[in-house]
C-alpha cells in the first residue's frame, strides 16, 4: 500500500519534479522559494546547487537540459528580469531530450506588503 504523506507546496513542487525525472536543480535562494531545492536536495540521484544569481541559476539548468539531464531553476519572481537574457537567448537552440524547467511562478514576495518590492501591477 501507498504511504500517505503530507508536504508543503514547495515539497510538493520538488516532488513532483523529481518524480518527473528532474536530476540537476539549482536556483538563488530567497524566501520561500528556497524551500523547493533543500526539498528536492534530500532525493536520490539529484544534483543540486545554489547560484550566485538567477542569471546563473537558469543558465547551469539550460546546460544541463542541453546535456540531456531534466532540470529545474528556482528564483524569486523579482529575480525574473536578471534571467531574462538567459532566458530569450535560449528560445532559438534546439531542444534536446532533457528538458528543463524555470520555476519563475514561486511567489517570492507577499502581495498584500505595504512596503517592499514595487507590485508592477500584480495587486
Amino acid at each position: 500500500m501507498a504511504t500517505k504523506r503530507l508536504l508543503s507546496g514547495n515539497e510538493a513542487i520538488a516532488r513532483g519534479a523529481w518524480e518527473a525525472g528532474v536530476s540537476v536543480g539549482c536556483g538563488y535562494p530567497g524566501t520561500p522559494s528556497t524551500e523547493i531545492l533543500e526539498a528536492l536536495f534530500t532525493y536520490d540521484d539529484v544534483y543540486c546547487e545554489w547560484s550566485v544569481n538567477e542569471k546563473v541559476a537558469l543558465e547551469v539548468g539550460l546546460g544541463a537540459s542541453l546535456a540531456g539531464a531534466r532540470a529545474l531553476a528556482v528564483d524569486l519572481r523579482i529575480g525574473r528580469c536578471h534571467v531574462a537574457d538567459a532566458h530569450v537567448r535560449s528560445l532559438g537552440m534546439p531542444r534536446e531530450p532533457g528538458g528543463s524547467v524555470p520555476v519563475g511562478g514561486v511567489r517570492g514576495d507577499d502581495e498584500e506588503a505595504v512596503v517592499g518590492e514595487p507590485g508592477d501591477g500584480e495587486r
